[in-house]
């Protein structure tokens, strides 16, 4: 135990790292969202010892501003949870999507509402949000079209409307660990389906999109394997990428999913956990 407190992994005798694969909200950034100097200069380095760094979040593009300027290099990040790899120079270019089909959001929908009352939606598109009028205001876009999930889904098709990325489903009563099962069990057949919020707050991929299946795609075409990434998170959209990634740390702060599928554990986010273990991977090269 350091200063910094504990630091744990159950891996070793692994390959060096050449990919370092982290989460932003709750893991890599601080509760107050902001990057700290610490953890900006642990990226550099990374990054400069030939190591690369990828981004891997729940959020959507537009909402990467908090971390593009501390992008070396490629400027590469997997967002809204596997759904789109975005370049994060030149105006946050989508370099691949991975969309849910419109059929499979509404029967998603239609199973919700049955299993589900009172829950309400958005739709994540690659040009923004729209949303149900119930949707709880937690980041209201003025653009945005509001209207009931199956209208915001109908109104176009597949082939001649953007993308949709996920499909976000909120319950005013359910527990957000009650309304994951919940979900799962009456549509899993029809999307992926997560959480990251401490709210009851659903993000709906199509049927095999998450960050795990996205990473290993980024990386077969870099020819790195899963032994050479090391992987941090803290939610249970973590949890496949940790289960994947041959070296991985849950954050001090993180949910008991997230404990249990990670091979090691590092401190919290508000402690530069990120930071803490890049720092120990570097200095081990130079030992």
């Amino acid at each position: 135990m350091g200063e910094d407190g504990p630091v744990t992994a159950a891996a070793q005798e692994r390959p060096a790292p050449r990919l370092i694969a982290t989460d932003l909200d709750g893991t890599l950034l601080r509760d107050d969202k902001s990057v700290s100097e610490r953890t900006v200069a642990a990226l550099a380095a990374a990054e400069a010892a030939g190591i690369e760094v990828f981004f891997v979040t729940g959020r959507p593009a537009r909402w990467m501003d908090v971390v593009s300027e501390h992008v070396h290099g490629h400027g590469l990040a997997i967002c809204a949870n596997g759904a789109a790899v975005v370049d994060l120079h030149g105006g946050r270019r989508f370099v691949e999507v991975r969309a849910l089909a419109r059929p499979a959001a509404l029967q998603v929908v239609e199973a919700l509402r049955t299993v589900a009352p009172h829950s309400s939606f958005a739709v994540e598109t690659t040009t923004g949000i729209n949303y149900e009028p119930a949707y709880p205001p937690f980041y209201m876009d003025p653009g945005a079209t509001v209207a009931t999930a199956e209208k915001l889904l109908r109104e176009q098709t597949d082939e001649d409307s953007a993308p949709v990325l996920k499909l976000l489903a909120h319950h005013p009563e359910l527990s957000p660990d009650d309304f994951l099962e919940l979900a799962r069990s009456a549509a899993g057949e029809f999307a992926t389906i997560t959480r990251s919020s401490p709210t009851a707050l659903l993000e709906i991929s199509g049927p095999g999109v998450s960050k795990a299946s996205t990473l290993a795609h980024c990386c077969a075409e870099r020819g790195i394997s899963p032994e050479e990434v090391v992987a941090f998170g803290d939610m249970p959209n973590d949890v496949e990428m940790l289960t994947w990634a041959g070296t991985s740390y849950a954050m001090g702060n993180a949910h008991p999913a997230v404990l249990a599928a990670a091979s090691g554990r590092t401190v919290a986010n508000n402690e530069d956990g990120v930071a803490v273990v890049i720092e120990q991977i570097l200095a081990a090269r130079t030992a």
